[in-house]
């Protein structure tokens, strides 16, 4: 590999800012900010808007809809009247 054109590959800590959900893991993505991680040690920052803490699909809070349901009351609704 060429020193100097590939980007730095460093721990980052990813923060859900609705639940405060975070995770250490590796990245290149360049961050302002910066936090202290339970370990003692500080990490660049990156806060994300959804992550698999609040997302309702991995929470288990998802709204399932009544499909069969809706289509009746379409029919219903818009039946010929004979």
């Amino acid at each position: 590999m060429k020193q100097g054109i590939h980007p730095q590959y460093r721990p980052v800590v990813f923060q859900d800012a609705s639940c405060g959900f975070a995770i250490l893991t590796r990245s290149t993505i360049k961050a302002e900010e910066s936090i202290q991680w339970e370990d003692g040690n500080t990490y660049p920052l990156v806060k994300l808007e959804i992550s698999s803490g609040s997302h309702p699909f991995f929470t288990g809070k998802q709204k399932l809809l009544d499909t069969a349901g809706r289509v009746e009351k379409f029919n219903k609704k818009y039946a010929k009247k004979k």
